[in-house]
């Protein structure tokens, strides 16, 4: 039987704590759960005992068939259990009628998997409708969740999924999983079908929106990069849907519990403890910004008198819009932007993802959004480059310490 508490969780900063008002999440329980399929020898899930507390992001990993996906889909009995008991928020899922149940659960799959014949207003309608909600809260409830995904409601409520992108189509596909505002959202390998660009902006917008929603998400993935960037936990799986660990990013990458745990991490854990850091970590600085509309010639001379040679552009919510270089500037009366999209960082993307942004961007640095996309700074090399001299720095001397307390314990016990 696989069974686990996880300890106290150092990241989500005491989600746990019952009656918390910023978590809209609950529990979730898997008691002794089993899955046996008709003429299989062995279970696909074989007696799995999980506590997920509520508001926090834990990620389901392991090898092909250990049983992640099927234990996430045992949660909205979109694969019915043979034994054990779910309970969501301390009830019994079995006890529960399962389409109501399935209408309180979000559900969010690779590629968003949207109705090809309706609008992005009717995909994330969908549960709404079905939940019998008048039509002016629903066409709010459309437009407030479009506006979190990061997508202007005014230019795609009305598009259909082939006008969209990869990402556009995901992000849809989140918020039609938001739309009841459900406590729990199940997630199975959500950006598996995106660029890496991409990949790495919805999972920046996932950290952003559960900053600020605080859902209970469980999430399949097979990348775990990806599982230590975004989850609060990660529980790692062997077959049968065995518990080989489920701690913390940090405790797993600091002491893996096996030798099995050890191999699916890999040999470059020590770099993927550097990309536990965030861009949070590290100080921003504060180019000069311009508003659209604004005259050029104010916005020239501000430039020109803190020494730089591009601005960043913000639209009236502060939002960035474009970021660009002082000769653009130079056709116009005011300022308009020239892009059509500008790449940023949230402020919860980690260090790995600003220097590949970095790489790529012409002004050697990367714009850093908050919520709602709102803007706070820049992030540059040498603030990046200098943060992860230093955790190396702080790890090597961990290590250092480390062994000389192993050699001071080997002294005192041989003179014993």
């Amino acid at each position: 039987m696989s069974t686990t508490t996880p300890p106290s969780n150092t990241r989500a900063g005491g989600t746990d704590a019952p009656g918390n008002p910023d978590v809209s999440g609950v529990d979730l329980e898997l008691v002794d759960v089993l899955k046996r399929y008709p003429g299989q020898k062995k279970p696909a899930v074989d007696g799995l005992s999980l506590h997920i507390p509520a508001g926090e992001i834990v990620m389901f990993v392991g090898p092909s068939g250990c049983g992640k996906t099927t234990s996430l889909k045992m949660i909205n009995r979109l694969i019915e259990p043979t034994s054990g008991t779910i309970s969501i928020g301390g009830e019994d899922v079995r006890g529960r009628n399962v389409d109501q149940l399935r209408r309180h659960v979000g559900y969010v799959i690779q590629g968003g998997s949207l109705f090809p014949h309706l609008t992005v207003a009717q995909n994330i309608s969908v549960v709404p409708r079905l939940l019998k909600w008048d039509s002016r809260r629903t066409s709010e409830r459309v437009d407030e969740l479009l506006e979190l995904v990061s997508l202007d409601p005014a230019k795609y409520r009305d598009r259909y999924p082939r006008e969209l992108s990869g990402g556009q189509q995901q992000r849809v596909g989140v918020a039609r999983g938001l739309a009841a505002d459900p406590p729990v959202i199940l997630m199975d390998e959500p950006f598996g079908a995106v660029d890496p660009i991409t990949r790495q902006r919805l999972q920046d917008e996932l950290l952003s929106i559960q900053e600020e929603l605080r859902k209970t998400i469980v999430c399949v993935t097979h990348d775990i990069d990806e599982a230590v960037k975004l989850g609060d936990r990660i529980l790692i799986l062997q077959e049968g849907a065995q518990i080989a660990q489920y701690d913390t990013p940090e405790a797993i990458l600091a002491a893996p519990a096996n030798a099995f745990v050890e191999d699916f991490v890999g040999a470059g854990s020590t770099l993927k403890q550097l990309s536990l850091s965030r861009v949070s970590d590290v100080e921003l600085v504060h180019p000069t910004t311009a508003t659209v509309g604004e005259r050029v010639a104010e916005v020239r001379a501000r430039a020109e008198a803190n020494g730089d040679q591009a601005v960043v552009v913000l639209d009236e919510r502060r939002r960035p819009v474009d970021w660009m270089w002082l000769r653009e500037l130079a056709a116009a009366d005011t300022v308009r932007p020239v892009r059509d999209d500008v790449l940023t960082l949230d402020r919860r993307a980690t260090l790995n993802d600003a220097l590949d942004m970095m790489l790529t961007s012409t002004h050697g640095a990367a714009i850093v959004t908050g919520r709602r996309d709102e803007y706070l700074g820049v992030v540059n090399f040498t603030a990046v480059t200098g943060h992860i001299q230093a955790t190396e720095q702080q790890l090597a001397e961990g290590r250092a310490a480390d062994a000389t307390a192993g050699r001071d314990d080997a002294w005192e016990g041989g003179g014993a």
